[in-house]
């Protein structure tokens, strides 16, 4: 039996805009497929590098805002979320917390380019309540 899929969560990592976002791009094109509404998710730093910032989590909401106006998303059910902290373990903690169906992550870190996977999805992938799709970037 097929499970029924209503809810997706997508990570991203907006600091490296420079990459390709596979993972935002499928993760858009499966809760269209299913009908599910989307979560799009970033992590903001625990302690931000960039001193001018003062408002860590509002300046990633804004900075993931202007990610989806030049990244429509269409006509899907679509959530922002920013949360502060460890990468890895808020994506886990937000799944169990909206018992997401399935997160939808990439996995394309350059320095670790001869690995499986990087260390935050394999992470992900280890201790999420839920089925994980790696989109590897």
């Amino acid at each position: 039996m097929t499970r029924e899929t209503k809810l997706i969560l997508c990570p991203i990592n907006l600091r490296h805009a420079e990459y390709d976002y596979g993972e935002y791009e499928e993760a858009v094109a499966m809760a269209q497929r299913r009908n599910a509404k989307l979560i799009l998710m970033t992590v903001a730093p625990e302690f931000e590098r960039n001193l001018n910032i003062q408002d860590t989590e509002g300046y990633w909401r804004d900075v993931l805002q202007k990610f989806l106006k030049s990244h429509p998303a269409g006509d899907i059910d679509l959530e922002v979320l920013v949360r502060k902290g460890s990468t890895h373990r808020e994506i886990v903690k937000v799944a169990k917390e909206r018992k997401v169906d399935v997160i939808v992550i990439g996995s394309a870190n350059p320095r670790v380019k001869d690995y499986l996977l990087g260390t935050t999805a394999s992470h992900v992938a280890s201790y999420s309540p839920c089925s994980v799709y790696v989109v590897r970037n």
